[in-house]
């Protein structure tokens, strides 16, 4: 089959489209082929060089395809199902698996991280990640869904507690993350301020729900936001940017407000006043991905068509070059996505 892979972390130059060996599924797998596999920013920090990945390197985290093969271990599903695949790799047997919090297992990681990815035209999985979709959904727009809308309803739900009557600032519209997460926050009824770069993703942000948008390339987000809320601040940041975008985050809080990140796009160092943490008694919490159960509740509002994923532009495998070059390029708004 074909793949692309990395021998060598480095920029985009070091993608290489080869031909790999079919690989073989176990008796307790089922092997997919590929028809659609989303971008995220992992696989720039995972292209660029990360610890724990094995050389050569499959990269690829959000994947749609169809059954080719199922594994005589395997029940309930069939060849030819059209299919997502969950985003992760976990162990399955340990007591945070067993207890569904699959994103604390020990052996927990991405796929197209720890393991490899989707940027291949066949993948052997566990029989667990495999989800059939509905035929209403293109697999362009399936790959487009698991790795973000996970991770937006962890960070929502899971960590941050969304109500009715929360309001939400969302760093990053043009974001898969953040795409998710405005849609998400409104399906709780809450009121949304989102952040854009120019008037193009303003305008898509409001079509999403966004109540409010804030360029955040001409206007200071947190002077906004105190007007937007009457100078009282939101109740939750949904932070993704890292140091380009955290004391403006932080100093958006409402007094007893919740910071939830999950990344860190511009870098992974940022400062922190505590005095202004505690006085102002702020929730600073980190966010990986989600449990599988998070990942089947998000997936029904995406198959009733409550929650619509975004695809931005579409490129074939061979183009892995020139897609990971316009990610880079940060002018998405919507997921990219390779087919092979």
């Amino acid at each position: 089959m074909k793949a692309v892979r990395i021998h060598e972390f480095g920029g985009p130059e070091v993608l290489r489209c080869e031909d790999v060996p079919d690989p073989k599924p176990r008796k307790d797998q089922v092997l997919i082929r590929v028809r659609a596999c989303a971008m995220n920013h992992l696989d720039l920090w995972v292209r660029k060089g990360l610890p724990g990945v094995k050389l050569p390197h499959i990269l690829g985290s959000d994947i749609s395809g169809e059954i080719v093969e199922v594994g005589e271990y395997v029940t309930g599903l069939q060849p030819n199902e059209r299919v997502l695949l969950a985003p992760m790799h976990f162990c399955n047997h340990c007591p945070q698996c067993t207890a569904g919090r699959q994103n604390q297992c020990r052996e927990f990681t991405v796929l197209g991280n720890g393991v490899d990815g989707g940027n291949c035209e066949l993948m052997a999985v566990p029989a667990v990640n495999v989800i059939p979709i509905p035929d209403t959904l293109g697999f362009n727009e399936a790959a487009s869904v698991p790795l973000v809308f996970l991770t937006a309803f962890h960070m929502l739900t899971g960590r941050a507690a969304v109500r009715p009557g929360h309001t939400v600032l969302v760093l990053g519209a043009n974001s898969g993350v953040g795409i998710a997460a405005i849609q998400i926050a409104k399906l709780f009824n809450a009121r949304v301020i989102a952040t854009a770069g120019n008037e193009h993703k303003e305008q898509k942000a409001r079509e999403l729900g966004a109540d409010h948008v804030i360029n955040h390339y001409q206007q200071k987000i947190s002077d906004e936001v105190k007007k937007i809320t009457n100078r009282e601040g939101v109740d939750i940041v949904i932070e993704h940017v890292g140091p380009a975008t955290w004391d403006e985050s932080v100093k958006s809080l409402k007094p007893g407000g919740t910071l939830v990140t999950c990344g860190a796009t511009t870098g992974p160092n940022v400062a922190i006043d505590l005095r202004f943490v505690y006085s102002r008694q702020l929730s600073l919490l980190g966010s990986y991905m989600g449990t599988m159960g998070e990942l089947y509740q998000v997936l029904r509002h995406v198959f009733s068509g409550t929650l619509k994923p975004i695809v931005d532009r579409i490129f074939s495998l061979r183009e892995a070059r020139a897609v990971h070059e316009h990610m880079e390029k940060s002018q998405m708004f919507g997921k990219i996505v390779m087919n092979p």
